[in-house]
């Protein structure tokens, strides 16, 4: 039995070649993308109600309407701080649900010195910065503009592309499994149906003989249009179809940036066909092996877009924060104007016209939050692998940096450090004194950082589990606990959506709770999209509720920002007068305010070394400043010259970690010998050289913003 769960968990660890694409949904597999990309011609027009255009409390109020539905309300906020307008559009006799703990406050400090005046096409607002925002009543838009400016530079809804649909409930139903050729357990190889042994990261069972699923991705969708089935699943929202869309044009713009996280160039292309046919897509996924230069969505999501106009002597930056956690796409034209279209949610949008870029990323984190400072050790080198195997495998690599005078601040572990894939345990075996072993580490000013995940094993024999399922902490698939497969096997997921589930998984980090934990270690949240391996698109359905009953396709993309904050917050708790180091790969706006982010699953190839840059660069200007790109690349094998250029160029990135794969060989940095050992030795010693330079700029975008 020994070999053959052995032979069972090597199966397990076989990985792919590369991303399989046909697993992620597209555009065009996506019917509120489809409706939305191409809206009738021509497109519904919204017209302003000019009788009820009021200012009151400092907000422009009014009503638009496509003289086919009700009207929408529209309120335009312009915040104290310059060239900082808040746009919101909603329905009028309805509520929906909307993001909270996205932004620092729901209420912000107005212009009240703003001045309304009306003609009649359009009501006017100048503004005590000097700038203006006009709304034009028909067709609808809304434009802002810097001082003594022409033009202006961001203007919302000038291509008529507002679209709202208001919803349903006939014949709504959940969403469920399409029948399959294969009974429960049971999965089709191509030939014929075999018992499942597990699950990997790529979505597809693994059965005993070795082999995997052959999985048939049918797309299809209802007469309705209601209805879609994808990688085996149906889709049926129970509200019926409740997207939302609008167009955000930058005139004069010749760059547009932003949009995290993607793994393309830091400045954006187009996506209507002369350089990408699809659009960005946010829809947070543990994306296998990600594939370059491509739209897809990957891990986080930022709908934040800044374009660039040089022509202008001033105020030549411009800006848009679109702020809704569904599933969203993002077409970008040639004149890099900005097509948003989500799946649920409201129209809440800011708009920014700043002085100076720098003033724009101030504006923004006064929003969602400035970077967070973390500890100085956290500025240092970090040593990582899937997985450091034993305690004496630990020592041995601190010792050999010790003896290579190589400097280092964290060591690492995966999950194999803990008892069978259950967070926050050891395996006895592997580290039978894991409090000895942080203490050697602490003796010489080290830490360390192991992994904790939100997918919880099922065994009642597992306390943490045990405790979860009898609180009723976990997301709910109809009536029972959401019930989905990762590395644990049979797993469960709590609702980190809620304060009080927030609360529970804060406490779990105490010394009591954390056995084996010192106050010198700290965490690594990963897999928190949320990873499903056995799910549609490698995540839960969308049908899959939190606590307060609110479907998963509302919340989507903020799960992984919780669940890092919920485990900041625990370090907070275990030690309050330390800052918190918090690593994730999931995130979302907001996120800066709780750790750092990586880039998650790259590849040791010069390509993904070319990638890691402009990927950064996008993340910070998204306001994600603490990140970093795994050195070496996570899969495959880098060669000495890759390897070492890989640490020169990560040393001058904010977060420095070297990480691999299971399956790689192993590459610490004397892994290959002179003259390489020299070469990174000397660029880990500049990364030190330079870190109070590096600790000076960390602070100083704290204390600015």
């Amino acid at each position: 039995m020994a070999h053959s769960r052995l032979a069972v968990a090597a199966l397990l660890l076989a990985t792919t070649q590369a991303v399989d694409r046909s697993k992620f949904r597209t555009c065009q597999d996506t019917r509120f993308c489809r409706v939305h990309r191409k809206p009738p011609v021509p497109p519904p027009s919204y017209k302003v109600d000019a009788a009820g255009v009021a200012l009151v409390d400092g907000i422009l109020r009014l009503e638009v309407s496509d003289q086919v539905q009700p009207p929408l309300l529209v309120s335009v906020a312009p915040h104290a701080d310059n060239g900082v307008v808040r746009t919101r559009v909603v329905e009028k006799d309805k509520v929906r649900w909307e993001a909270p703990d996205v932004l620092l406050s729901d209420t912000f400090e107005l212009d009240t010195k703003a001045a309304l005046s009306k003609t009649t096409d359009k009501a006017t607002l100048k503004l005590s910065s000097g700038h203006t925002v006009d709304v034009t009543y028909e067709p609808f838009s809304v434009q802002l503009t810097p001082p003594s400016a022409k033009e202006p530079s961001v203007v919302l809804n000038q291509r008529s592309l507002l679209h709202f649909e208001r919803g349903t409930t006939v014949g709504a139903e959940a969403t469920q499994e399409v029948a399959s050729k294969c009974e429960k357990d049971y999965a089709w190889d191509g030939n014929e149906c075999k018992k499942i042994a597990g699950y990997w990261e790529d979505g597809l069972a693994r059965f005993e003989d070795g082999t995997k699923e052959v999985k048939e991705y049918v797309k299809s969708t209802s007469e309705d249009g209601l209805e879609e089935t994808f990688s085996g699943h149906t889709d049926r929202p129970k509200h019926g179809p409740t997207s939302v869309g609008i167009d955000v044009s930058f005139p004069g713009s010749k760059a547009a940036f932003g949009l995290a996280e993607h793994a393309s160039s830091f400045a954006l292309k187009p996506t209507t066909g002369s350089q990408y046919n699809e659009p960005y897509r946010f829809y947070n996924l543990d994306v296998f092996e990600y594939d370059l230069d491509v739209p897809m969505a990957l891990y986080g999501a930022i709908p934040l877009a800044w374009a660039v106009d040089p022509s202008r002597t001033s105020h030549n930056t411009a800006g848009v924060f679109y702020n809704n956690p569904s599933e969203t796409f993002v077409d970008v034209s040639d004149d890099y104007s900005l097509h948003f279209v989500s799946e649920s949610g409201v129209l809440e949008l800011f708009l920014f016209a700043p002085s100076t870029p720098a003033e724009g990323f101030s504006q923004y984190a006064s929003l969602t939050g400035a970077q967070e400072l973390p500890p100085l050790f956290a500025l240092g080198y970090h040593q990582c692998r899937w997985n450091y195997k034993d305690e004496a495998d630990v020592r041995a690599v601190h010792g050999r940096f010790e003896e290579e005078d190589i400097p280092y601040d964290v060591l690492w572990l995966d999950i194999e450090h803990t008892d069978g894939k259950r967070y926050f345990t050891w395996d006895s075996n592997l580290f039978p004194d894991p409090v000895t072993m942080q203490e050697d580490l602490w003796s010489t000013g080290r830490r360390m950082v192991t992994i904790v995940d939100p997918h919880i094993k099922r065994d009642n024999g597992y306390v943490v589990h045990k405790e979860a399922e009898s609180k009723g902490l976990y997301l709910k698939d109809g009536s029972n606990d959401f019930d989905g497969w990762c590395w644990p096997g049979s797993s469960s997921y709590p609702d980190f959506t809620n304060a009080k589930v927030r609360q529970w998984w804060a406490e779990r980090f105490s010394l009591e709770n954390y056995q084996g934990s010192t106050s010198s270690l700290y965490i690594w949240n990963d897999m928190n999209e949320m990873s499903v391996f056995n799910g549609p698109e490698v995540t839960m359905h969308k049908s899959v509720v939190n606590l307060d009953g609110v479907e998963h396709r509302e919340w989507h993309n903020l799960y992984g920002m919780y669940f890092q904050r919920a485990t900041a917050e625990g370090l907070m708790l275990r030690d309050a007068n330390k800052r918190p180091f918090v690593l994730s790969r999931s995130f979302y706006a907001g996120s800066q305010r709780w750790g750092a982010v990586w880039t998650g699953d790259n590849a040791a190839q010069w390509s993904h070394l070319k990638q890691a840059a402009p990927m950064l660069l996008s993340m910070s200007v998204c306001g994600l400043i603490f990140v970093g790109a795994d050195a070496g690349g996570f899969f495959g094998d880098p060669d000495a010259e890759l390897m070492a250029r890989w640490i020169q160029a990560a040393a001058y990135t904010p977060f420095f970690r070297g990480h691999a794969h299971h399956d790689a060989k192993r590459r610490e940095p004397w892994s290959f010998g002179q003259p390489t050992t020299s070469y990174i030795r000397r660029a880990i010693a500049d990364r030190y050289a330079l870190l109070p330079y590096w600790y000076s700029v960390e602070s100083c975008v704290e204390i600015s913003q």
